[in-house]
């Protein structure tokens, strides 16, 4: 994967853009199963135990909107460094914390980091990538996030071999002080510079509110789809380990179900990016949303561990297809000036969905059943697909990207890179 047909090159990219994500996406994948057992052994109940978890979502969502201005008038660069920073401190408290409000600290830290990091990663990919394969670019960064994700749980279990729990956050910290060094690396665009010069003057009107008044017709059509999305790729996390205790499955076949499915996730990120340059967007949003939603929708079908594994490889194949298409359709929507408050806003709606989705599950589940609550988390997936049949572009041929727009213009452009987001007309702000 160094160059394509048409001449560019991922190489480049390769150190410097996607190895901080793989080693951060490994960090991840290593504390996150032990954190609730960290809890525990300092005296937390299940239940506070569990929150751990979530509360690293809930630094996310509160930092979504800061992280854009962070990264709007550093750089991505830096902020990619800062993140990393942050991170690292967040692990260091998971390995010396000895008291539940020490772990709970670390874990919003942690999510503020993941924010950041996020966000400056796709800032920068959508600037540095010629439009033409901007899904595939966006696609390989979700796809080796989750490869470091897969690959974290069997380092930090070596690790642990010596160092007991300790050692998962020893991996942590290293892989995220590493992701940082490479994140160190990254070379600045050459429009950043003359961009941050000009922040106080041209783009000091480009705030998060007038960019939630500008575009908020995306926001209320395709941004309500990524919220939808984001809603059944987090119950599918949840999903499939109550499933299986429902069927009365060990934790150890539990686990490997869920490993299975991960690894079909892994293996069509690159295809997925491919077919949505060169066919158009919507080749794949929908189809992955069907295919999550009736795979999911089809798990109270199953009765034992073989018929739960094959159903959740599909699921897990639904979800791999579309591995950055929330990223690419940010990129696609997100205007030149004040692209970063737009990202902010987008993963604020993705942040959204990851926290009400898992909602949704428990409170369907705790009125009538599990199998119900699935039932209903799947119905979310065909509501995805209905908003991205909607609002997702049909054109087959790749956005151009915005600065040649304006070399031919000599005006930059008023709306996103891409058009049309609904039907043939491109979405442009409201005029104030």
């Amino acid at each position: 994967m160094t160059s394509t047909d048409d001449g560019f090159g991922f190489g480049a990219l390769a150190i410097p853009a996607y190895g901080p994500s793989l080693l951060f996406g490994l960090g991840e994948g290593a504390m996150l199963p032990v954190l609730p057992l960290s809890a525990r052994d300092v005296g937390a109940s299940v239940a506070i135990a569990a929150t751990m978890v979530m509360l690293i979502n809930v630094g996310s969502l509160i930092f979504n909107v800061p992280s854009s201005i962070i990264t709007d008038r550093y750089g991505e660069r830096h902020a990619i460094i800062g993140a990393s920073v942050v991170g690292v401190l967040a692990s260091l408290l998971f390995l010396v914390g000895h008291e539940v409000w020490i772990y709970a600290t670390g874990a919003v830290l942690y999510g503020i980091s993941a924010s950041v990091f996020m966000l400056a990663r796709q800032s920068y990919l959508t600037e540095a990538v010629p439009a033409t394969h901007r899904a595939r670019a966006l696609s390989t960064l979700g796809g080796v996030m989750r490869i470091g994700v897969f690959v974290g749980p069997f380092i930090g279990a070596a690790a642990m071999s010596l160092w007991h729990l300790a050692g998962a956050y020893v991996v942590s910290t290293a892989a995220l002080a590493l992701a940082g060094v490479l994140g160190a690396t990254l070379k600045e665009l050459p429009h950043e510079a003359d961009s941050r010069r000009k922040a106080a003057g041209e783009l000091a009107d480009v705030t998060v509110r007038s960019t939630l008044h500008d575009y908020r017709r995306v926001f209320l059509t395709v941004g309500m789809g990524v919220l939808l999305v984001s809603a059944i790729r987090a119950t599918r996390q949840a999903v499939i380990p109550l499933w299986a205790e429902h069927l009365s499955l060990s934790p150890t076949t539990a686990s490997l179900i869920y490993g299975i499915s991960g690894g079909i996730d892994m293996l069509v990120f690159y295809p997925a990016g491919k077919v949505m340059d060169v066919y158009g967007r919507r080749w794949v949003t929908v189809p992955s949303m069907l295919v999550m939603a009736v795979s999911m929708m089809a798990i109270p079908l199953t009765h034992g561990a073989v018929t739960l594994c094959l159903v959740t490889c599909v699921l897990g194949f639904g979800n791999g297809i579309g591995a950055g298409m929330v990223m690419t359709l940010g990129a696609d929507f997100s205007p030149e000036r004040g692209r970063a408050p737009f990202l902010g806003i987008w993963r604020e709606l993705s942040d959204a969905g990851s926290t009400i989705g898992p909602g949704v599950l428990a409170g369907v589940t705790a009125v009538l059943s599990l199998g119900a609550g699935v039932i209903v988390s799947g119905a979310t997936g065909l509501g995805a697909a209905a908003v991205m049949w909607r609002s997702v572009p049909t054109r087959a041929k790749a956005p151009e990207r915005s600065d040649d727009l304006t070399e031919r213009s000599g005006t930059p452009p008023t709306g996103g890179d891409v058009t049309p987001p609904l039907e043939e007309e491109p979405l442009r702000p409201v005029k104030r």
